[in-house]
């Protein structure tokens, strides 16, 4: 086990962390954070739906769009079967306090799509496909 103190926001904490044996195994203790007495409550917004990173196998003939950085899907601006050409705006990705448009790589039809509005993704997750 190993004990850091970190600061965030002005505030200081100390984190104990154990680092576990094998991947998948559970840990023998929880990891625990003690927050200092003197620290305001935190108001925390509802934790958004976590979409999983990639489908397992992506189609032949199917081209993944990744996500360029982590942030929160705020529009979805086409559907399945949808024909786009390079360029044109699928999604609006929320990142960094931005609206990013994510455009199509190329020309073709939207075939899987696997996020929804207000989804988290990180960095590479899959977005969608497009069908050449």
């Amino acid at each position: 086990m190993q004990y850091f103190k970190v600061t965030v926001n002005g505030k200081s904490y100390e984190v104990s962390v154990e680092e576990l044996p094998a991947a998948g195994s559970a840990p023998a203790q929880p990891v625990t954070a003690v927050e200092p007495a003197t620290a305001a409550p935190v108001a925390t917004a509802a934790p958004a739906q976590v979409r999983p990173a990639a489908p397992a196998e992506v189609a032949a003939g199917e081209e993944m769009v990744p996500a360029p950085l982590g942030g929160t899907i705020m529009e979805i601006k086409v559907k399945p079967g949808d024909q786009v050409t390079k360029g044109q705006v699928l999604l609006t990705l929320e990142a960094l306090k931005m609206e990013n448009e994510i455009v199509a790589p190329a020309d073709g039809t939207v075939g899987q799509i696997f996020v929804q509005a207000k989804d988290s993704v990180n960095a590479g997750d899959a977005l969608l496909t497009l069908r050449s």
